[in-house]
């Protein structure tokens, strides 16, 4: 069929050149040439793995680092600005409160409570054994001065408000589920598992002082 188109010559002509690329396609190729290239084998790390862990470990250095990076400008976004840090804290005249009073000023949409004492009243809580207390603590450690008492107005049961100058040991009283308190905020009597929370604060004379700021 095929002499019919093609001249015999032509045929043979075209087997011999298949089957000389066929046989010298993967064996005539001239490797040899390269072979002053090739790197020497490292005896120690034949695999060069060395390499790679360093490749792997500058990467995750580098992607520690960024994330880094991101996670402090996400904090430092949500900070309070300088306007929020200034209502965060109030300034409070104590030269108006009598002595043997409590009075009640707002901080942080909280009550705040502020007790001007008598030295009477310091003895009185000074004198009590810390060892019958529900929540030990020191007078001395809940005051800077001896004669102000500051206190985040908040029961420490279910965030009540107590009342000033009630209860069993004339200081504060929770009339929702009993809780007594003493001059220093300290619990005497009653479920409060804690006593009030002294707030941040701190004198910037002998009669005026900073809450929210140490």
């Amino acid at each position: 069929m095929i002499s019919r188109f093609f001249k015999p010559s032509l045929v043979k002509n075209c087997r011999t050149f298949a089957t000389y690329n066929t046989v010298n396609s993967t064996s005539s190729f001239p490797t040899g040439h390269f072979e002053k290239y090739r790197a020497e084998k490292n005896e120690v790390d034949p695999e060069n793995r060395g390499f790679a862990y360093l490749v792997v470990g500058g990467a995750g250095a580098g992607l520690a680092a960024m994330a880094k990076n991101t996670v402090v400008t996400a904090l430092s976004t949500m900070s309070p600005g300088q306007d929020i840090l200034a209502l965060s804290s109030v300034e409070v005249d104590l030269s108006g409160i009598p002595e043997s009073t409590a009075v009640v000023v707002k901080w942080r949409g909280k009550p705040l409570f502020i007790r001007h004492r008598s030295a009477e009243e310091i003895s009185e809580s000074q004198a009590v054994q810390l060892s019958t207390l529900p929540d030990p603590q020191a007078d001395n450690a809940r005051s800077k001065v001896p004669e102000w008492i500051i206190l985040v107005g908040v029961c420490t049961h279910l965030g009540c408000i107590p009342i000033s100058g009630g209860g069993d040991y004339n200081g504060w009283y929770c009339p929702c589920h009993g809780s007594h308190y003493d001059n220093a905020g300290r619990i005497r009597k009653g479920p409060a598992p804690m006593n009030l929370i002294v707030p941040p604060y701190k004198f910037i004379t002998s009669d005026k002082i900073i809450v929210g700021d140490e």
